[in-house]
């Protein structure tokens, strides 16, 4: 009896181990921490800036979006579904989607589909369907579209940045 109340904190200790083992082992939700930031609240468009270049020669570069006074909101739930509120400052139905990162988690990959005022008449694009992550934090993301991959030196090509903010919660 004596030497098994000696070994009374081993044995202690040895359960908490065991413990602490299985805890750790339980599934964990398969979202990673760039999903979350992604998914926890809404971002509002803060500037969305349009860089038209050949090469590594800029040949304008126009921040869109100034006079705005519409609130354009992109929303993305943990469930892969996003939102989209008055694209391109222009008063149209909320855009719904599908969104998922590419497996570097380097691209945003959406599916939604929103009246663009950036085509002649009235047209429509998937302005978010390969956008490379730029910046991603807390509270700012900065979204990258356009010709962005696979050009040459000697095209033209029109790049848009758009910079979004993190809205507080009870703002949507």
């Amino acid at each position: 009896m004596l030497h098994l109340m000696k070994n009374v904190p081993f044995i202690f200790i040895l359960c908490l181990l065991v413990l602490s083992m299985f805890c750790n082992s339980c599934k964990k939700v398969n979202q990673s921490s760039i999903e979350s930031l992604f998914s926890k609240g809404s971002w509002e468009l803060a500037t969305v800036i349009v860089t038209v270049s050949v090469g590594t020669n800029r040949e304008s570069e126009d921040t869109l979006n100034t006079t705005c006074d519409k609130k354009q909101i992109f929303t993305f739930n943990a469930d892969h579904t996003c939102t989209y509120t008055n694209f391109h400052c222009k008063d149209q139905p909320t855009a719904s989607g599908n969104w998922s990162l590419s497996q570097d988690q380097l691209y945003l990959k959406s599916d939604i589909v929103c009246q663009d005022t950036f085509k002649l008449g009235t047209g429509s694009s998937k302005p978010f369907e390969n956008a490379q992550i730029e910046t991603l934090g807390q509270y700012g993301m900065v979204l990258v579209t356009g010709d962005i991959q696979n050009y040459s030196a000697t095209q033209r090509r029109t790049v848009r940045r758009y910079g979004f903010v993190r809205q507080k919660v009870g703002t949507r």
